[in-house]
């Protein structure tokens, strides 16, 4: 089979991606990439070797934009619709799948002026407008939020559910920051950091590139021993190591915690688009699997609240509602619904 997977924009769309990718290569299949020049698409995939090729339009958020702004990018849309479509025929595309955010419009919009069945991959509890758009014309929309989605759970990398273990003795703690850094969970960290030494739990934590030094450096004044870090590529074997998380909602943040059994205290970015992390992280609350607390005056009390938690139970029942095998499903199902 030969697929097309577009979209990105962000870390957690393509996060999606590369775990599709995976699944796909390991089953034989060839894959091409298409995305956009703006955002992280070419950070994530220029050197991607398992693609078979890689392909950054020149297009950027449309929803975003107001007045002249608007029209510009629905031009930049609109010359890249014309260069996908002469992509996929290159390629001889069977079938594509959209991860979401900006990228996906121009491949997704030629696959379907071309016939060609397009898959797609909702990550947030809350749709995003291109996929809302674009959901009818699906030949399968997947979310793992959706009671009605033919398959169920997200397509994270292998290596969360490889590394995936039950957590029966809270000893350590790692606070996920984000890349860039979440001031509120560093604040956190800090406010209870001494609390925890106390309490002999060992603190991982993530601060982001942003606000590294100063979180250092109130270590340092706290007198705090701990594992800091800026940003890593090794966030596998930190959560793996973890026994408790702290972090945003981002989708895929939350589900690799999921896959692997971490139970996590989130606290969602107030700012995001239709305040997805706040519904993706209720989500996880209201299946019981997790707690949730908005930015505020309580978040230190209701963190706090979380560490005389029953966490063994927590991590069996995330590891019995999360599957191993979401990317592989959906490819498998694109093979599927092509030989029907």
């Amino acid at each position: 089979m030969k697929l097309c997977i577009t979209g990105g924009g962000t870390g957690g769309h393509l996060m999606i991606a590369r775990a599709l990718l995976e699944s796909a290569v390991q089953k034989g299949h060839e894959v091409i990439f298409i995305g956009s020049t703006h955002g992280q698409d070419q950070k994530y995939f220029a050197k991607d070797s398992k693609f078979s090729a890689v392909y950054f339009l020149h297009t950027t958020g449309v929803v975003n934009q107001k007045g002249l702004g608007k029209i510009k990018a629905l031009y930049k849309v609109l010359q890249a619709f014309f260069r996908a479509r002469k992509i996929l025929k290159e390629h001889e595309i069977e079938a594509t799948y959209s991860v979401g955010g900006f990228s996906a419009a121009p491949a997704s919009l030629a696959s379907l002026s071309k016939k060609t069945p397009l898959f797609i991959h909702e990550q947030n509890a809350v749709e995003g407008r291109l996929n809302s758009l674009l959901k009818p014309y699906a030949k399968r929309f997947i979310s793992a939020y959706d009671t009605t989605s033919p398959i169920k759970g997200y397509p994270v990398e292998e290596v969360f559910s490889k590394t995936a273990r039950l957590r029966k003795e809270l000893k350590s703690i790692i606070f996920l920051g984000g890349s860039h850094g979440a001031r509120a969970i560093n604040d956190l960290a800090l406010s209870v950091c001494q609390e925890l030494t106390k309490r002999n739990i060992k603190i991982l934590h993530q601060a982001g590139e942003n606000d590294f030094k100063r979180v250092e450096e109130e270590y340092k004044n706290l007198g705090v021993e701990l594992e800091l870090y800026s940003f890593t590529n090794e966030l596998a074997s930190l959560i793996e190591r973890a026994d408790f998380a702290v972090s945003r909602a981002g989708a895929s943040t939350l589900w690799e915690l999921t896959t692997n059994g971490c139970p996590a205290f989130y606290v969602p970015y107030p700012y995001a688009a239709g305040d997805h992390q706040y519904h993706n992280a209720k989500f996880i609350v209201d299946n019981n699997l997790g707690w949730c607390e908005r930015e505020g005056e309580n978040l230190r009390a209701a963190f706090l609240k979380t560490l005389d938690m029953d966490l063994e139970e927590k991590s069996k029942a995330l590891m019995e509602y999360a599957s191993a095998d979401v990317a592989s499903q959906m490819i498998d199902d694109i093979q599927w619904s092509l030989n029907d």
